[in-house]
């Protein structure tokens, strides 16, 4: 039985003994070299960007690439996401950045650039699609790729053609990525979190069941901290339990989602790759460094969330029904109030307005320490909206709106600053913003 090799950095691809496994390549003597006997069957991949936001920060300024660095903001806000550096020290994504201080105190502290996150992920993404039109993205960060069929477009088996591409980005964009490759997307996002960062692992159909049986419940997908506790309580812990264990009685126990498990825990996973994946909401928020209870501060706030929603929204050619209100009270519960819209929209007065009327109704004397608001059922557009065409009050707001929205395009974004805002501007109480999810709610947490 022979091996398939396949050296990362040189691209020398090469057949071997299986007996003597090689651990450096013959041409170039890297040890970054990829051995395994389904190497040019596999088609299935996850490109996942290493520690996305904080490696664009580190690519962007020298300085900080030994340093720990931390993408967040504000005493009481959260970590956005954070290098490798940092994580050795205990951070990660979504923890208090008051503990992410304690844990790294040397660590350079950034907020969020998201147009800047933004523009390089577009980048990367034409570049995955120039490998394949099967591109399905997750997140700013991460993406699906089926590689079934394009050998004869690029002269190499999958494998070969993502090394390539893992090279070019870190060539041309100052950056590293991790790929999982498999013969499906549930064993293929696993894959991808087996070498990181700047890894690269395989994980092939006739290994599957064996490779999978050791493994935590946790790693299947769907299977959150509740249902992992449940699974634990009825005697699961390992992928190897349900897979032992009769399909029918899982589906018995847990219904649909039963079901499901027998499959993934077999490594079976029938989904294609969603091309046209559209965006579920756009959302930003705010946590405040002093609570906060009367409503003209709060207001104003969240106008300058709205905006930022709006810009997000008009830049990607959204218009959204629904919109929501987030808020956070001192003791961290949550509340969420949503307004379906008669028509879609995509501008800030609108969305404002909307949230605002819910913000009042929950003025009662509680201190509230986040805000936020997001956009959901969005659909793309090609006009402006149709909400212009309504009534001359509403049409006159939309034109003047439309106006502020051109001489920021030409001067940058301070350019024109609404009244409401400047005079925040002037007595800033609140951290740097977090805006979560386009695409996804996850993103930039590997």
């Amino acid at each position: 039985m022979s091996l398939a090799y396949l050296c990362r950095d040189c691209l020398h691809d090469f057949e071997g003994e299986s007996e003597t496994v090689l651990t450096r390549c013959p041409e170039c003597a890297s040890s970054r070299l990829l051995a395994h006997d389904e190497l040019h069957d596999l088609s299935i991949a996850h490109i996942d960007c290493d520690a996305f936001y904080a490696s664009v920060e580190k690519r962007d300024n020298p300085a900080l690439r030994d340093r720990p660095v931390i993408i967040g903001g504000g005493h009481r806000g959260v970590v956005a996401t954070c290098c490798y550096l940092a994580r050795m020290k205990g951070v990660h994504s979504a923890m208090p950045m008051f503990t992410a201080r304690r844990k790294c105190p040397d660590a350079v502290i950034i907020p969020p650039d998201m147009h800047k996150y933004s523009t390089v992920s577009r980048q990367i993404r034409q570049m995955m699609n120039s490998l394949s039109p099967l591109v399905e993205p997750l997140s700013i960060d991460e993406a699906f790729i089926d590689l079934n069929g394009t050998r004869e477009l690029h002269k190499a088996f999958p494998a070969k053609t993502l090394a390539r591409f893992a090279r070019k980005v870190e060539q041309e964009l100052g950056l590293t990525v991790s790929i999982g490759l498999s013969h499906n997307k549930f064993l293929a996002k696993i894959a991808s979190d087996l070498d990181k960062p700047r890894g690269m692992a395989l994980i092939g159909r006739k290994e599957t069941r064996a490779f999978l049986a050791p493994r935590p419940i946790s790693i299947i997908y769907g299977v959150g901290k509740v249902f992992a506790k449940k699974l634990r309580d009825d005697g699961f812990s390992t992928i190897g339990q349900l897979q032992n264990h009769d399909p029918d009685d899982l589906a018995r126990r847990y219904g649909e989602l039963g079901m499901r498990l027998a499959q993934l825990a077999r490594g079976e996973d029938r989904r294609r790759l969603s091309v046209s994946r559209p965006a579920k909401s756009i959302s930003s928020e705010t946590t405040f460094n002093t609570d906060l209870r009367d409503f003209e501060t709060l207001s104003t706030h969240l106008l300058a969330l709205c905006e930022k929603v709006s810009l997000r929204m008009k830049q990607q050619r959204f218009v959204g029904h629904t919109v929501t209100l987030k808020l956070k009270t001192a003791d961290f519960r949550s509340r969420t109030r949503a307004r379906h819209l008669t028509l879609p929209t995509q501008l800030a007065h609108v969305i404002y307005e909307t949230a605002a009327h819910l913000l009042q109704r929950e003025m009662d004397g509680t201190a509230f320490r986040l805000i936020g608001v997001g956009m959901g059922g969005l659909e793309e557009t090609t006009v402006d909206d149709p909400v212009d065409l309504l009534e001359p009050a509403i049409a006159r707001k939309a034109a003047a709106e439309r106006a502020m929205d051109r001489v920021r395009e030409k001067f940058g974004p301070g350019a024109l600053v609404r009244g409401k805002l400047y005079r925040q501007r002037r007595n800033e109480n609140v951290s740097s913003p977090r805006t979560p999810d386009t695409n996804s709610p996850h993103g930039d947490t590997d």
